[in-house]
């Protein structure tokens, strides 16, 4: 059933070895580092159980209650809840979080559709992806997901150089499997549990690989070390970096150092065609809850950039409305994917119910690509101001403070300590070290762009294309051979037929 703050708080009180700054960490939850991030994840456990947020945030199944975010998706509603669930979360907290575990517990959806290629390896891995959903079901756990590796020499086979350099198997035992390497992990000095495997891609023709392995990763496991990049909190004050000193979400490269993984954490050994089967379909659900957040980061530069210009009086500008219009189609573009991925949502090979892959997808790219063009639109639109105001101790100063105020007032409704707070606000979101580092999370989070676009090239429907130039031109049936229909068509057209304008064209 759901956990509350206080019992996530208590599971990661552990003997974890965990590193910043050089130091070792003795309490994640109380270190000023981590504690912004700790405060968040327990603030949406809490929500689960607070009268106005618990119907939004769980369901109950079998007399408990469960996490929305945890539920394996069999309905569009499914999709919906959960869309809604993110934006209470996100509304509630006043920024953006990304590593909080609904989106990477879609990752283990995609094993569960995958159980027959597990299922070619050993029936064993496929009973024990059932059993760890029903265990993010029921024990409601913080999951995340280790892909990332420190990447050594790339241009040569892994066995080829420090075999460390990816995460691989040891030895096997009685009790598991024996793993060594590494792996890079937002959140996870401060998570329960990780689903960890391999960003290899090519396997070429080996069947079998010591470095094709797949686990879930029991974050307090003996052998694991935990060495985290110095996070943004406490850099500046909290008033002038409102953002930097909240949502940081730290990231950590986690040194598997003889790590037993017990044979029911297990969830592909070896076998390369599971790897590669996962590495393709890893995003298939995930991909939803990292774009509905890029559509939240686009409401919030509208937000700050249409606050600026209507303060000075630019907003009656061509030249400002027209900048603002494209923000405003650019929000809209991923909001326009994101409700139609689940309004022609596709069943998946494991009976679930995954967003529309064509169309997901399609978004992704369009959120990812654009985004820092964007950002650079919204900075234009806050203007200058952002990269020079002072900092709110001249606010205060005695010295300072009139001609702060001064300077800083436009009117009644624009006193000069609102203006500030928007601009820092605006500066953290845009000009900040915090601001470059989540744009750089972008290529890590979700994948490279190379991939972006893959994943569009095996998803979208090729054959409608096809078939109406096969038609126009007037070319022979032969032409179409090997031309498979997609899913994403099949639901597309699916749609249409049964809508009310159709049915009424028909009759």
């Amino acid at each position: 059933m759901i956990r509350t703050g206080q019992q996530y708080r208590d599971s990661i009180r552990d003997a974890r070895e965990i590193y910043v700054n050089g130091e070792r960490v003795r309490d994640v939850t109380a270190h000023p580092m981590f504690r912004p991030l700790v405060d968040i994840r327990a603030r949406i456990y809490d929500m689960a159980h607070e009268p106005e947020t618990a119907d939004i945030m769980s369901y109950s199944a079998e007399g408990e209650r469960n996490a929305v975010g945890n539920k394996l998706p069999r309905l569009p509603q499914d999709w919906w809840d959960k869309r809604r669930a993110v934006d209470t979360v996100l509304e509630a907290i006043g920024g953006v979080v990304t590593r909080v575990g609904d989106e990477t517990v879609g990752e283990m959806w995609s094993l569960y559709d995958g159980r027959d290629v597990l299922n070619e390896v050993d029936p064993q891995f496929a009973r024990n992806i059932e059993t760890h959903i029903t265990r993010v079901l029921v024990g409601d756990p913080f999951h995340v997901s280790a892909n990332t590796d420190p990447k050594g020499d790339r241009s040569k086979p892994p066995q080829d150089q420090d075999p460390d350099m990816l995460l691989h198997l040891v030895r096997e035992t009685d009790a598991g499997i024996v793993v060594r390497g590494a792996k890079y992990e937002t959140a996870a000095a401060y998570a329960n549990q990780a689903f960890v495997k391999p960003t290899i891609a090519n396997w070429g023709n080996s069947a079998y690989s010591d470095y094709a392995l797949g686990f879930i990763c029991d974050l307090a496991s003996p052998g694991l070390k935990f060495i985290c990049r110095t996070g943004f909190v406490g850099r500046a004050p909290a008033e002038d970096y409102p953002l930097s000193n909240h949502f940081d979400e730290v990231d950590t490269l986690v040194i598997f150092d003889d790590v037993l993984v017990p044979w029911e954490n297990v969830l592909f050994y070896r076998h390369t065609r599971a790897a590669a089967y996962i590495r393709a379909t890893l995003h298939r659900y995930s991909a939803f809850a990292f774009v509905q957040r890029i559509l939240k980061l686009a409401d919030m530069m509208i937000g700050a950039a249409l606050f600026n210009v209507r303060q000075t009086g630019l907003d009656k500008q061509q030249a400002v409305q027209e900048k603002l219009a494209d923000l405003a189609v650019y929000r809209e573009g991923i909001n326009a994917h994101l409700t139609a991925a689940i309004t022609l949502a596709e069943p998946s090979p494991g009976g679930l119910l995954m967003p529309n892959q064509s169309l997901l997808y399609c978004g992704r790219v369009l959120a990812c690509t654009q985004l820092h063009h964007m950002m650079h639109i919204a900075r234009e639109l806050c203007g200058g101001q952002i990269c020079v105001t002072p900092d709110k101790a001249c606010f205060e100063a005695p010295e300072t403070r009139p001609w702060m105020e001064k300077f800083y007032s436009v009117n009644e409704n624009w006193q000069a300590e609102d203006r500030r707070r928007l601009l820092a606000f605006a500066r953290d979101l845009l000009n900040s070290d915090y601001a470059g580092h989540r744009l750089t999370f972008q290529l890590f989070a979700q994948s490279p762009p190379f991939a972006h676009l893959a994943a569009v090239y095996r998803s979208f429907g090729w054959d409608g294309p096809l078939s109406l130039v096969r038609c126009a031109a007037g070319l022979s049936e032969r032409v179409m051979q090997g031309v498979r229909p997609t899913a994403g068509d099949s639901a597309v057209r699916q749609w249409f037929e049964g809508s009310p304008a159709a049915r009424r064209a028909a009759e």
